[in-house]
């Protein structure tokens, strides 16, 4: 673990994960306070690749749990295996009435017919070096399932009816993200540290750039870098994050570019920019005024 803020944002970048200190401060004292940490921001900032990034750094296991509409324990939590136990019952009724009801009940419900899922499985995880767990768009569930995580997050336990009570012998390091397309409930981020990932300035989004785009032509990534800083603060429906940012600096390299032009710029709108209205917007006398002032600027 990590025993600086400073050592933190060195750990980051030593796998090319340029974070701003405000971010190492929120992920060092979750880390040494052992609390989750929850992050929100606009899609495509950075906040996945954060637990991902954590995982490796501190050599642990990744353990991804994707929110979506509808999610469900037996999907996020545990299930029990109902053919595994179907199973059993056939072979104690071939073995005869040794075993009485209560006794064939009880071992049904043992922990070895129990299918772990990414919650359950945090919780089980090694002691020694308890694993990464990573919610990711939990602002994508609803709220039934969100109560469900209060358990888990402030005990670190999960209670199966059958079963029992399963607490974690060392608590995983989670981290829960939300592109804030709803409110996510006061009581969930009560337990959590909480920290807004932005849209990177200028100058670390070129540093990223340089880390992640390293085959790109040195000029080429300045301008992408300008150009999409100039891009989101056009009224757009999605303004483009760091991921297409490097997808667009990458479409570029690859068709040769060393520089911005309008024709290559038009032609790749597509790759940056994900709704059509957006590359209505831009395409064309747009497009020319930005590429005039990335070209003035570098």
């Amino acid at each position: 673990m990590p025993s600086s803020v400073d050592e933190t944002a060195a750990l980051l970048s030593r796998e090319n994960y340029v974070a701003e200190r405000s971010l190492a401060t929120s992920l060092y004292l979750a880390l040494k306070l052992g609390r989750p940490l929850f992050l929100e921001g606009e899609a495509g900032v950075g906040k996945t690749e954060v637990a991902k990034t954590l995982a490796r750094v501190l050599q642990r296991s990744l353990l991804r749990l994707q929110c979506y509409e509808g999610l469900e324990i037996a999907s996020a939590a545990y299930e029990w295996n109902y053919a595994r136990q179907m199973l059993e019952i056939r072979l104690a009724e071939v073995a005869g009435g040794g075993l009485e009801r209560e006794q064939l009940a009880a071992d049904l419900f043992d922990r070895r017919f129990l299918i772990e899922r990414p919650l359950l499985q945090a919780l089980s995880g090694d002691s020694a070096a308890p694993p990464v767990l990573l919610i990711d768009e939990l602002d994508r569930t609803d709220e039934p399932f969100e109560a469900y995580l209060l358990e888990v997050l402030a005990e670190w336990q999960l209670s199966i009816p059958e079963f029992g009570t399963v607490r974690a012998e060392a608590p995983p390091i989670v981290i829960l993200t939300s592109n804030r397309t709803r409110e996510i409930h006061d009581a969930l981020k009560r337990r959590c540290f909480y920290h807004w990932i932005d849209y990177p300035s200028a100058a670390r989004e070129l540093q990223i750039l340089e880390l992640k785009a390293p085959d790109a032509p040195g000029l080429l990534r300045a301008q992408v870098s300008q150009f999409v800083q100039r891009l989101r603060e056009l009224d757009l429906f999605k303004r483009p994050g760091v991921a297409e940012s490097l997808d667009w600096c990458a479409a570029l390299t690859q068709l040769d570019a060393d520089r911005l032009d309008s024709e290559m710029v038009n032609d790749t709108l597509g790759v940056l920019l994900k709704y059509q209205d957006d590359i209505t917007r831009v395409r064309g006398a747009e497009a020319d005024r930005l590429i005039t002032e990335v070209q003035t600027a570098t």
